[in-house]
């Protein structure tokens, strides 16, 4: 397996282009299965996470072609007919969000046969309010042996639905499957996430009729069908948020472009109280630190957007570990959500963590170790704190990263980290 090694020390200078969300890109590309008409997505980012679920798609008799365009990298997906309903185990468990080709399978087709997506290193994520949407909407579904059969012979009905707790997936996976119901669907306690909204404006385009984006509540009502649409994915406001932390750690001055400085707010506001420039610019941010200065130590607290993210909680405990003072930080999102923690704390990071919260004390520097990725988001931690550690920092299972950040090394290289990837191959010599 490969890994990253980082000699750590170097400020960060220079411009990072953020790649499109991770997160929207893939409830986009579930999207194509609703229509017989190409869908055209532009600012694709191209990740572990995003060939996976093309290949699915591409099982389920989608076309998918990766090209170049004028301004960036775009996919071009067509469903002019869906050729098989079931999307196998081998092809799911690779990625929970593969998981949503439920919904549109069943809207378009009236069935579908999708693996349960498995364990998950982050807690439970249980897909249950999944299913409970689909049955609100009308699907006839059956658990066997790890698999959903779920049916809708006379198609989907609109329904009432109100979400017991705030669950993007859930909130996505309705939306997905309520375009095409008949009849009106209203979702009530739905999640707001940016890229929720950037998928309900998406399938506005395919002529989809959704009201009160943006809001707890949706209010959709059916259509007979849907049609091709050019998009364009939303900036990825975790990538955005990674860096900024990363130049925040490691002091100098990065400019983040195609970017949008509202999708952070949270984030930005944590790092303004703990003593980091922010300047927004009209493509993003600029992140300006002087690295003589220790930054404060603040607390924080995870909650559903627009609360601080949980997908960036490590980042910032990356930070905190040479901040001055003590700083606790309280997951309320996933349970499980501090394995970067012990990882910190070969680096020479002092944090205790208790349940669901961790008090960092800041140390004034860390040492260079060998870590490991534990989970997508958190691996991006050991690379932050790896920044500015004494000495030689190797990140092993990088495989992690790759599902959720392109081109990491050439980004940061590109601003003046001393950062490669080793081969799998190389380590055995």
């Amino acid at each position: 397996m490969d890994s990253i090694v980082i000699q750590g020390g170097n400020r960060l200078n220079g411009t990072i282009p953020v790649s499109g969300a991770k997160n929207s890109a893939l409830k986009l590309m579930a999207a194509s299965i609703l229509t017989d008409q190409p869908l055209l997505l532009k600012n694709m980012p191209r990740l572990a996470d995003t060939k996976f679920l093309g290949r699915l798609l591409k099982a389920l008799g989608v076309e998918v072609t990766e090209r170049d365009g004028a301004d960036g990298q775009e996919t071009l997906f067509h469903g002019a007919s869906i050729s098989s309903t079931f999307a196998p185990y081998d092809l799911v468990r690779q990625m929970r969000a593969s998981f949503n080709v439920l919904g549109p399978l069943l809207a378009r087709t009236g069935e579908a046969k999708v693996s349960l997506p498995g364990g998950c290193t982050i807690g439970a994520r249980p897909v249950d309010l999944h299913l409970q949407a689909l049955t609100a909407l009308g699907a006839e579904i059956e658990l066997d042996e790890g698999y959903v059969t779920a049916r809708a012979p006379k198609g989907l009905q609109g329904a009432e639905i109100a979400f017991p707790i705030v669950s993007v997936g859930a909130t996505e996976h309705a939306l997905l499957a309520a375009v095409m119901a008949n009849g009106t669907t209203v979702l009530r306690n739905a999640a707001r996430e940016p890229e929720i909204g950037d998928l309900a404006r998406c399938l506005t385009a395919m002529g989809a009729k959704v009201e009160g984006i943006d809001t707890d509540v949706l209010t959709i009502t059916g259509v007979a069908s849907l049609g091709g649409a050019t998009w364009s994915v939303i900036p990825d406001r975790i990538e955005m948020g990674s860096y900024a932390v990363a130049a925040a750690m490691a002091g100098g001055e990065v400019r983040l472009t195609k970017a949008r400085a509202d999708l952070m707010q949270a984030l930005t506001t944590k790092m303004i109280e703990a003593g980091v420039g922010i300047t927004p610019t009209d493509d993003g941010v600029i992140v300006k630190r002087d690295p003589a200065q220790r930054l404060k130590a603040v607390d924080l607290t995870t909650e559903v957007y627009p609360g601080f993210a949980t997908d960036l909680q490590a980042q910032f405990m990356a930070l905190m570990t040479t901040a001055d003072g003590q700083s606790t930080i309280q997951e309320n999102i996933f349970e499980n959500r501090f394995m970067h923690a012990p990882e910190l704390a070969r680096l020479g990071a002092d944090i205790a963590v208790h349940a669901g919260s961790a008090v960092v004390t800041g140390v004034p520097t860390l040492r260079g170790a060998p870590v490991m990725a534990t989970d997508l988001r958190a691996s991006v931690s050991l690379v932050i704190a790896g920044l500015v550690a004494e000495g030689e920092t190797t990140v092993g299972r990088v495989y992690h990263l790759d599902r959720g950040f392109e081109k990491l090394e050439e980004k940061l290289t590109a601003c003046g980290a001393d950062i490669r990837r080793v081969k799998g191959e190389e380590h055995d010599h």
